[in-house]
């Protein structure tokens, strides 16, 4: 899947980019990928399987 240019954020508390991800979302799917290797694949999950994630993480604390 391709995501637009503008899709693209990476975390505002990132000072620099060193281990820094950037994500995408649409409406069907969110991307991830390594801001110091752009070129380097995207991760790409179906929207549930994201939400699914980002609850395990707030679980985790």
């Amino acid at each position: 899947m391709e995501f637009s240019p503008e899709a693209w954020r990476k975390s505002t508390r990132s000072a620099t980019n060193a281990s820094c991800v950037e994500v995408a979302v649409t409406t069907n799917a969110v991307g991830v990928r390594d801001t110091k290797d752009r070129a380097g694949g995207t991760l790409t999950f179906d929207r549930d399987q994201w939400n699914d994630f980002l609850t395990a993480l707030r679980h985790q604390r």
